[in-house]
């Protein structure tokens, strides 16, 4: 009977038909694959924005506040759980009293308005005061009699607005309650969670990780606590500045210079326009005097303060810094709007940290070994050992002295080993030889 061979599959025919054909099928559908997840992948991240954005924020909170917590459980309290309860609390009195310290001048400011717009709408109606000199000046009566209906439509077109502040101030508290919890349980279970991952390792990857999370936890956070540093000494300079001159809000203005100094490179120019603006509002002279300290602040923190502090904690390339904040906050304001791009840039300096440590470390890691220099004393103590050994098998096999230099380390070794064995054959005579019958 003849054998039935087992056909082939379709799909192996479809390899062997493609290898024949010198075709790469394997790379070709491997390539498309990869192609077409990360796409999908892309695409998901892009419907999760707001998921991935909130995670991301959460997470730079929590590397900010871990030291603190670390620290507290090396003073008194050793349970974590304790340090990380104290820790929060103050970070929300913290938050809290920054919302109240924006808030109050925005809200004092809009009772005031309240309060007078019943004379400014008389003075406005009976032409007299500084509006009805303004409206008498610019035609501004005439110009709403021509244009009723239009302010009509206007006026019932701001309930929109208004509605969708409202919408927006709701999403704004559920955002920040979600990254309260996230906060709290990045520091309650990240310890946790880094224990898992580092014993599904092997040893070496193991103490390999840890060495670079601890290098980049390091780098981090010592280039945040001085930026910090100095942007409270920014806050502190306009603080003093604005007191002395007489400007209305000094401590708002302050806090404004303080957080959006923490911004590297960029900070000191988003802080210090408009607080010069609204110091020339007051005054001709407190906006000069304002202009001046701002520009003189900004050359002795890069040239005196910033090399100082940044000398005590783990430098970052500038450069760095600098480019992956551009790139960050361009990414971040076409996935975020302004809010994801301000995000972007504050990630951006840890990213860069990290980025900066890693590639150190895997540039490293795969240097070329370091050529082999000339051998020590040690390496070559042998050699006299093996040489000394020679003459004796020398002298014990005559016929093969030839042979003697070719295996002279062979023999080297063989003596050293066996040190009394050559010993015996040095002293007697050689084996498989006997002595004649007398």
């Amino acid at each position: 009977m003849p054998d039935k061979t087992p056909s082939q599959t379709r799909r192996a025919r479809l390899w062997r038909s493609a290898e024949s054909q010198g075709i790469p099928l394997r790379a070709i559908l491997v390539t498309v694959a990869v192609v077409v997840v990360t796409y999908m992948a892309g695409k998901l991240l892009y419907r999760l924005r707001d998921v991935v954005l909130l995670m991301a924020v959460s997470g730079f909170v929590a590397l900010l506040l871990n030291p603190l917590v670390v620290y507290l459980q090396r003073w008194k309290v050793p349970r974590r759980g304790f340090a990380v309860a104290i820790v929060t609390f103050w970070a929300v009195l913290v938050f809290i009293g920054l919302a109240i310290a924006f808030g109050y001048p925005l809200i004092h400011s809009a009772t005031h308005l309240a309060d007078k717009l019943p004379s400014y709408v008389d003075q406005a109606e009976h032409p007299h005061g500084w509006i009805g000199q303004l409206i008498r000046r610019y035609h501004v009566q005439t110009w709403v009699q021509h244009n009723s209906a239009k302010i009509a439509s206007f006026a019932q077109s701001l309930g929109k607005p208004a509605l969708a502040l409202g919408k927006g101030a709701v999403s704004l508290l559920v955002a920040l309650g979600t990254i309260f919890f996230l906060v709290l349980l990045l520091l309650l279970e990240g310890p946790k969670m880094r224990s898992w991952i580092l014993a599904n390792m092997t040893s070496e990857r193991a103490v390999r990780v840890t060495r670079v999370s601890a290098q980049v936890n390091r780098a981090v956070t010592g280039y945040m606590a001085g930026n910090l540093l100095t942007s409270l000494i920014a806050g502190a300079v306009v603080f003093v500045t604005l007191l002395i001159l007489g400007v209305p809000f000094p401590f708002l203005w302050a806090l404004w210079v303080a957080l959006v100094d923490f911004l590297p490179m960029i900070g000191g120019a988003l802080a210090g326009i408009p607080t010069v603006l609204f110091a020339t509002t007051h005054s001709l002279t407190a906006g000069i005097v304002t202009l001046i300290v701002f520009l003189a602040y900004t050359q002795i923190e890069n040239h005196v303060l910033n090399p100082v502090v940044m000398s005590k904690t783990v430098q970052i390339n500038p450069l760095l810094v600098l480019i992956s904040i551009l790139v960050a906050a361009s990414i971040g304001s076409w996935i975020g709007g302004l809010f994801g791009g301000f995000v972007a840039a504050l990630l951006a300096i840890p990213a860069a940290g990290a980025g900066q440590v890693i590639v150190s470390e895997l540039w490293r890691d795969t240097a070329p070994p370091a050529p082999a220099g000339p051998p020590g004393p040690r390496a070559g103590a042998v050699a006299p050992a093996g040489a000394g050994a020679a003459p004796a098998g020398a002298g014990a096999a005559p016929g093969d002295a030839g042979a003697v230099p070719a295996r002279a380390g062979t023999a080297g070794a063989g003596t050293l080993a066996g040190g009394p064995a050559g010993a015996e054959v040095a002293g007697s005579e050689p084996a498989g030889v006997t002595k004649p019958a007398t």
